[in-house]
């Protein structure tokens, strides 16, 4: 069943983490990263953040489902969308960092999902007014930047060599930016807003196989780069299970599900 509040999605993704720390499964990387940004929106709506809350938490829930029923299709051996296809089947493999898995549930997640929450959340009302709102969630994943790179230092401690490579605007996995992406998405949700709803889900088809290419670009390097990244990779954990309790066990202790707080959507 769909997630109904923002703390029955929480609850969804620790059951994900737990489930892949028990597999031994990449696929909670990601789950562990969007934890900890579903928490902190979560709690960013109990603190006044956002103009409109309650609209804000039918946003993350709406936003969430798609990621979860991506996930519950590929469990179940169904085809979910191409974005999310090529995340799933690298997170089989052994070769790509950490840092490439969680960028590829980020572009799979704010590149073609999030445009889409924002269009069915807004309706009939002016896209516009969620606008403030939007934008808010940048600041609060900025806030969990050192935190998530700190992390990220610890299970690849070679991933500063990525810099030798700043100047690459060639490559999808140096240039990626989550601020751009975000910007990205909202300027995708207003074209998806602008058609009429017999048209839109053709235009998200075509969203999608362009999410999907920027996927490949992300998972597959040449050239030095490659080569950076097997060094990279010699001296990065190899143990999904422990790099997802060190991307997961900080958030753990600085935060808990609070059932009281969310209603149905």
């Amino acid at each position: 069943m769909p997630a109904t509040t923002i703390n029955e999605v929480i609850s969804t993704l620790e059951t994900i983490i737990n489930d892949s720390v028990a597999q031994n499964s990449r696929l909670g990387y990601f789950a562990s990263l969007y934890y900890k940004v579903t928490v902190s929106v979560r709690d960013g709506i109990a603190k006044g953040q956002f103009q409109n809350g309650q609209r804000m938490e039918k946003l993350d829930v709406i936003f969430a489902n798609r990621y979860l029923t991506a996930y519950e299709q590929w469990g179940n051996g169904q085809t979910p969308d191409h974005s999310w296809l090529i995340a799933f089947q690298m997170a089989q493999k052994a070769s790509p960092l950490v840092l490439q898995h969680l960028l590829l549930g980020m572009n799979a997640h704010i590149n073609l999902d999030l445009g889409i929450a924002a269009v069915e959340v807004s309706g009939t009302e002016p896209l516009e007014d969620l606008h403030n709102d939007f934008n808010m969630i940048n600041t609060i994943i900025s806030s969990l930047t050192y935190q998530v790179l700190a992390e990220l230092g610890r299970v690849s401690p070679l991933l500063s060599l990525l810099g030798l490579h700043a100047g690459n605007n060639n490559s999808v996995l140096i240039q990626f930016s989550i601020d751009n992406a975000r910007d990205g998405a909202w300027c995708y949700a207003e074209e998806l807003y602008a058609l009429p709803p017999a048209n839109r889900e053709a235009y998200i088809k075509d969203r999608d196989q362009n999410i999907f290419k920027l996927g490949e670009n992300l998972a597959v390097q040449t050239g030095f780069l490659k080569f950076t990244i097997w060094l990279i990779h010699l001296l990065e954990w190899k143990k999904p299970s422990a790099i997802i309790d060190v991307l997961h066990s900080t958030t753990k202790r600085h935060f808990t599900v609070d059932k009281t707080k969310s209603s149905k959507i």
